[in-house]
């Protein structure tokens, strides 16, 4: 069990009742041009074992289906593996509730292990050392992220870039701190080359799109970080910019739907 992860679960308000829900209906899936990339970089047109470490609701363990011989998805939190397994069809897919550090899979079979948002999350030698125990060699660990806020219409991402930076004053000001503040996400490259357990190490840049409105955007802006009652009445300005991005996705948007761009980084690791 990994102490960090438990702890930093326990504070984020991702056990909190619906939040599940709302993140799965508001985070994207990883683009199916990303995952191109990923398969190119294993080398294998069709994987036959991808295992997605931290896989919340499952939204990228489902994108593999259609691409993968089997995809295993590894989630510690019960809210969010239930979602998951409620939200799933495909009979190649399934879930286990473990920590990522230790899964109790099968040794050397993965094409690809990948962490979707969520290596930093983790204490990440201990979660390198048994991805590079899961993959066989010339398999690939893939710790992917999105740039937040994403590309919508720049009043709107100004709006959202202004949320993000009151939640993370608040979370400074409370002792609240993400994962992100322990293993900040442009230090996962470092991570995966000081562990050396992998021959080739590199960050990818790759981008897809999905389709937004004004719910589809304001949702995702309240599935990023928890849910806002995590700072209770000590944070009004978070509550302040998320009004404020409301009004300007709901105006600026009204009924129309248009794309979202979404920027990922891909730190690599070949074993």
């Amino acid at each position: 069990m990994s102490g960090f992860s438990q702890e930093l679960i326990g504070r984020s308000g991702y056990l909190n009742e619906g939040f599940a829900d709302v993140y799965d209906s508001y985070r994207p899936s990883p683009p199916r041009e990303v995952l191109d990339v990923l398969t190119v970089v294993a080398g294998a047109e069709r994987p036959s074992l991808v295992v997605d470490l931290g896989c919340g609701t499952g939204l990228a363990t489902r994108a593999w289906a259609e691409r993968v011989e089997e995809v295993v998805g590894v989630e510690p939190n019960p809210r969010m593996i239930e979602r998951a397994r409620k939200a799933t069809e495909q009979p190649n897919v399934r879930y286990v509730e473990a920590y990522a550090a230790d899964t109790e899979l099968p040794a050397g079979r993965a094409d690809l292990v990948t962490c979707w948002q969520s290596f930093h999350w983790m204490k990440p030698q201990p979660v390198l050392a048994e991805a590079a125990r899961l993959l066989r060699d010339g398999g690939v660990f893939a710790a992917c992220d999105y740039d937040v806020p994403p590309f919508v219409e720049p009043e709107i991402d100004e709006a959202f870039a202004a949320l993000m930076r009151a939640r993370r004053e608040a979370r400074q000001r409370l002792a609240l701190p993400a994962g992100g503040s322990s293993w900040p996400k442009d230090g996962h490259l470092g991570q995966i080359g000081e562990s050396g357990r992998f021959r080739y190490v590199r960050e990818l840049v790759a981008h897809g799109w999905r389709e937004t409105d004004a719910e589809r955007t304001i949702g995702l802006a309240e599935s990023i970080g928890g849910p806002r009652q995590i700072f209770g009445e000590q944070a009004p300005k978070v509550g302040e910019t998320f009004e404020l991005l409301r009004e300007t996705a709901t105006r600026v948007l009204g009924d129309r739907t248009c794309p979202l761009l979404l920027n990922y980084r891909l730190r690599i690791g070949v074993k």
